[in-house]
């Protein structure tokens, strides 16, 4: 097993844990003096690992399920409305425990709701994705809007996180795809190497001990950006390397189509070519089609809208656009870019990737 622990100076601590199996351990690892758990999962996570945390935790009584759609959809005003109504029909109380069991959009719906009932109850994270190994941790939950992604949330820590590596074995392709949009992004914060290393993967063909390799050393990185800026004053806006365009991408096409972590790798490719980072760029190209990313997206869709989405996004000041480049691997900064420039930019790279 990995243990890791993330410190937020002056206000918490907790432990991720990763390991084969553990979901067959978890009393072991939650403590007794939770008046009542409940699990909310989406329609396929249930489907897989339901019964397995269940069946663990049966002898503590007064166990709760809520199963929601798969999907960023999911991620809303109306589904969270419907979470809280369960929790209140469950009498649950501030002793009470939520284990958000799936992906980043459970994690995240898991843990707003987590963060405001009875203002504010426990919650643990087991992810069950590649990608939810950056969500799970870091303390930040939200819902969508429909003029923007993750415009209504909160900072709530959770009490663990719990993975178990062996979930990646049920993945399909695609959410394979999706996780290592952040893996991507560690590794362009972070080492050359790894990112190099990274670019010589077969996703289809994806080795489970290399992907649990990636996962540590993803939240290892984000840790240790964690613990000195829980609420991105500073050093934890590098981490939204790729999110400006993607979340862009992902509010026009209403949370459909394209996964989050396909979004982030395409708007990567754009950050680095904003950054004149050719090698890097050419390399995420070439990597990104070899193994399905969609990139013929971005020509389906109009550059004024996306620049009107970016306005609006969590990240903007006083109507400002603020974008995450890089220097070098292991060199961000955030720079300010005006909308001409964007806009030129973005025309370009349609071009660029759709031909």
């Amino acid at each position: 097993m990995e243990r890791l622990q993330v410190n937020i100076p002056g206000t918490t601590a907790y432990d991720v844990m990763i390991a084969d199996g553990l979901r067959r351990e978890l009393n072991e690892y939650i403590a007794d003096s939770y008046s009542s758990i409940l699990i909310i999962a989406d329609r396929h996570v249930a489907g897989l690992y339901m019964d397995d945390i269940t069946n663990v935790l049966k002898t503590r009584g007064n166990i709760f399920c809520k199963v929601i759609p798969p999907g960023e959809g999911t991620k809303s005003m109306e589904w969270y409305d419907r979470l809280l109504d369960y929790c209140i029909s469950c009498n649950l109380d501030r002793k009470s425990l939520i284990i958000a069991l799936g992906g980043g959009m459970t994690g995240d719906l898991a843990g707003f709701v987590a963060a405001t009932y009875l203002r504010g109850i426990s919650y643990i994270q087991m992810p069950t994705s590649i990608l939810a190994h950056d969500s799970s941790v870091g303390g930040k939950v939200a819902i969508n809007h429909k003029a923007g992604k993750n415009l209504i949330g909160a900072f709530h820590h959770p009490d663990k996180v719990l993975f178990d590596t062996e979930m990646i074995d049920s993945l399909p392709l695609k959410e394979k795809r999706s996780g290592y949009g952040e893996v991507v992004k560690h590794a362009l914060l972070s080492d050359k190497c790894w990112f190099d290393e990274i670019m010589e993967r077969e996703l289809k063909e994806l080795e489970n001990h290399k992907a649990a390799r990636d996962l540590i050393r993803g939240v290892r990185l984000k840790a240790s950006i964690v613990e000195q800026d829980e609420k991105e004053a500073g050093v934890r806006k590098y981490l939204n390397l790729g999110h400006t365009l993607a979340h862009a991408i992902e509010t026009e096409l209403d949370y459909g189509s394209v996964t989050h972590g396909e979004a982030v790798v395409i708007g990567i490719i754009f950050a680095l070519s904003l950054s004149g980072m050719e090698e890097e760029r050419n390399s995420l190209l070439v990597w990104a089609d070899n193994n399905g990313y969609p990139l013929e997206v971005v020509g389906e869709l109009d550059e004024r809208k996306l620049l009107e989405h970016m306005k609006r996004d969590k990240k903007a000041e006083r109507g400002k656009i603020n974008y995450v480049l890089l220097q070098a691997v292991g060199s961000p900064y955030v720079s300010h870019v005006e909308e001409d420039e964007l806009l030129h930019a973005l025309k370009q790279f349609k071009n660029e990737v759709i031909e």
